[in-house]
């Protein structure tokens, strides 16, 4: 099967969009933080007392961000808004603009935590700015153009890329 980044005749925005990019990007500063702080440099890596909880709550997000990503990728029938040209505004969307990339972001801050060094969580905080960059310079330009004071309104009811309760 393969996939198509336009599905059919008079769609505006691609299905993709950006997010192959910026979850490339994200994944290759973790990895790069992972190799020059736990091997090259050697600094930064816990020890007892620190290693247990920074796995358990490395596991928390990775399930949690894993449940974020999917809701937001197979969960929420977004590919057929996208074809149809119509904003998605509710289910996690309602909770985060964009969840597909917020997910991926949480899960790895868990892969993350995962090597308990206090160095490497400089990472999350370069992948949300990544990912914000991206994001405003890219996909949130297309989309006030599609859909105007539509989505001005969406922007100020539901955050970008962290999850929160549903504010009216």
């Amino acid at each position: 099967m393969k996939l198509k980044n336009f599905v059919k005749e008079g769609q505006r925005l691609p299905l993709y969009g950006v997010g192959p990019y910026i979850v490339y990007g994200m994944v290759m500063v973790s990895i790069l933080g992972i190799v020059f702080f736990e091997y090259v440099l050697k600094i930064g890596i816990l020890e007892d007392p620190w290693i247990w909880p920074f796995r358990m709550a490395g596991i928390a997000l990775i399930l949690i961000g894993t449940c974020v990503w999917y809701k937001g990728a197979l969960g929420s029938g977004m590919d057929e808004n996208i074809s149809d040209n119509k904003l998605k505004t509710d289910g996690i969307y309602a909770w985060v603009r964009n969840p597909m990339y917020s997910g991926i972001w949480i899960l790895n801050i868990g892969l993350i935590l995962m090597w308990h060094n206090a160095w490497l969580l400089l990472a999350p905080a370069i992948n949300w700015l990544i990912m914000t960059i991206a994001l405003i310079n890219t996909e949130e330009k297309w989309l006030m153009k599609l859909y105007g004071e539509e989505y001005a309104q969406y922007k100020k009811r539901v955050n970008r890329c962290i999850p929160f309760i549903p504010r009216r």
